[in-house]
């Protein structure tokens, strides 16, 4: 009874080792729609190539290049979208997890935010609009309710 006790106890750390710890907005099997997260660093948004990719956190990254992959894997957190990659103007609004358009962005306080972008819902625009900064704070405050 004990060693099946313990299987069991070993499986369910192995599992949870292996999951992720947020929800990441992985559209086509891959973290922001495929996009490279450094590369908006560097203020061009590029799609990743299959060969340059990496799982971290159990979502799977694509990079343009291996210096960016090199990048991303010295300091992962640095490049990482914020809420998930999903809009941060819905995360911030409405409380809930909404697509983006990969090229509609902000990079701010060294953060990377998306945002939905269809038709005349730019949602960028509405975050410029109103207050970034309290929006910010709004969705932080989501985001915890929701992340997972």
């Amino acid at each position: 009874m004990i060693n099946k006790f313990i299987v069991l106890l070993f499986l369910v750390m192995c599992t949870c080792g292996l999951s992720q710890t947020i929800d990441y907005n992985a559209k086509n099997g891959y973290a922001v729609q495929g996009y490279d997260v450094v590369s908006y660093f560097d203020k061009t948004p590029l799609e990743g190539k299959e060969e340059f990719s990496t799982t971290f956190d159990g979502a799977k990254f694509k990079f343009y290049n291996a210096r960016n992959l090199k990048r991303f894997k010295e300091s992962p957190l640095k490049y990482l979208p914020k809420y998930g990659g999903y809009c941060a103007y819905a995360v911030a609004v409405n409380g809930k997890k909404v697509n983006i358009n990969p090229e509609t962005y902000e990079i701010r306080n060294g953060n990377l935010y998306l945002f939905y972008n269809k038709g005349r819902n730019n949602t960028l625009k509405f975050w410029l609009n109103e207050s970034p900064e309290v929006l910010r704070q709004q969705a932080d405050k989501n985001w915890e309710k929701i992340k997972n």
